[in-house]
């Protein structure tokens, strides 16, 4: 049964996510949503209980996605240098790879209700704190300069990844692993301490 209902949950998703991409989270009705799925309001309320939820879950799946794949990062042996290097490019490729997701997300963050919007930023905070120990790790390492605090890296770099979706092009000349690398590279650049820059 439960495989039976797991199609009508991600036709949901994707439906929501084309809609809101074309017209807007504002724009897009309950009953869009559920019409373009091919589903009852019912059914939908069977697996979200509001719009909230949806544009919620959209930004959650990339999330869960890039934590878990930070943390493979992060556990694994190596240099940090090397782990660092691995988990800036990994989160630009797959926000690369979900580039509606990221932007309905952050084009429509203020619209979410204030509980939602608080557990989102809990979340990210979360990601974005497993994120800011690698840094930390380097420099008490000595491999990363200590004069710049690890939250203002950290910050700066997710500034610049967020952004993304304002600017970036699948049909330009970059792949998201490309972009990712060059990303990368420059943080760890400006993470050398200055006798080595």
């Amino acid at each position: 049964m439960a495989q039976d209902q797991e199609p009508v949950r991600q036709r949901l998703l994707g439906e929501a996510t084309r809609l809101f991409a074309e017209r807007g989270f504002e724009s897009t009705s309950v009953q869009e949503i559920v019409a373009a799925a091919g589903v009852t309001k019912g059914a939908m309320y069977h697996y979200f209980d509001s719009k909230d939820d949806l544009l919620h879950e959209i930004y959650g799946r990339v999330l869960r996605l890039q934590t878990e794949r930070l943390n493979q990062f992060a556990d694994s042996p190596g240099p940090v240098t090397e782990r660092l290097h691995g988990a800036a490019a990994d989160v630009v490729r797959t926000t690369v790879e979900n580039l509606d997701d990221s932007k309905i997300f952050f084009r429509s963050m203020h619209l979410l209700a204030p509980d939602t919007r608080k557990s989102v930023r809990a979340e990210r905070r979360i990601y974005h704190e497993r994120f800011r120990d690698l840094v930390t790790e380097g420099q008490r390492e000595g491999v990363f300069r200590t004069d710049v605090p690890a939250d203002i890296v950290v910050d700066f770099f997710f500034g610049s990844v967020h952004h993304l979706g304002t600017w970036y092009s699948p049909e330009g000349p970059l792949s998201g692993a490309e972009l990712g690398a060059h990303f990368a590279d420059l943080l760890l650049t400006s993470l050398r301490p200055e006798k080595e820059a």
